[in-house]
């Protein structure tokens, strides 16, 4: 039998990886119980292998770069919101193109709901489309909600990106962009990388210098959402601005 590859070693993202095929039929069962039961009957890896072999090199195994995807960044979420070039690394980068396909569709999904009604009663939707946006960043992302007098979204913007516990921000940068798109009221959201939401004495000093910076212009910082992991601080609700 061979060797089979190291799915995690370090290659050329250009090259698609080879996966053993694996026997018993697996990708057949897959398609046979959604034919008959629909994507209901499947877990997330599954679904995944459905997905993948649809992309994949032929000869390679879905059911393989799956489980190999969901083993290296630990669940769906994270597998579609990785870097594309940490996807090819896996399983290549024509599959990895098609997967931040999805990913793009699924952030248009869900923003779509932030542009219908007022943010500040749609919490949980912030939330989670925050979580599909920077949960699985590698780096730190700052990101500024900007939003009209009616407190719906006008547009999701990366202001600053930056190492893996730190991103330059700029109140004036974030205050002009307010001006130019004329925003009201503004949400401040950026990730922890480590996991961690837990905001940082220097993410409580930005918060508070950009709201300084945006209260002289009349523009009104509703919060500032940390993202670590799946969970996601809200530093209004700790009272820290």
């Amino acid at each position: 039998m061979a060797e089979q590859r190291d799915l995690f070693a370090p290659g050329v993202a250009e090259a698609a990886p080879t996966l053993v095929l694996t026997a018993g039929g697996g990708r057949e069962d897959l398609r046979e119980r959604f034919a008959a039961f629909g994507v209901a009957s499947l877990d997330e890896g599954d679904t995944l292998a459905l997905v993948l072999e649809r992309c994949l090199t032929p000869g390679v195994d879905a059911m393989a770069a799956a489980d190999a995807l969901m083993a290296r960044f630990g669940g769906i979420g994270r597998v579609l919101g990785a870097a594309e070039g940490d996807l090819a690394r896996v399983i290549g980068v024509a599959a990895a193109r098609q997967l931040g396909l999805l990913h793009a569709l699924l952030l248009r999904a869900l923003e779509y709901p932030l542009r219908q009604r007022p943010v500040l009663t749609s919490t949980e939707a912030v939330r989670t489309y925050l979580r599909a946006r920077l949960a699985a960043l590698p780096r730190e992302a700052f990101h500024v909600l900007f939003l009209d007098k009616k407190n719906q979204l006008i547009a999701d913007e990366r202001m600053a990106e930056g190492t893996v516990d730190h991103a330059p921000v700029y109140p004036r940068e974030v205050v002009r962009r307010a001006l130019e798109l004329s925003a009201s009221a503004i949400v401040l959201a950026h990730n922890h990388p480590s996991g961690d939401p837990a905001p940082s004495r220097a993410d409580i000093d930005m918060t508070q210098q950009v709201v300084a910076a945006a209260r002289a212009l009349q523009i009104a910082v509703h919060d500032h959402l940390v993202v670590g992991g799946d969970q996601v601080a809200s530093l209004r609700a700790l009272g820290l601005m």
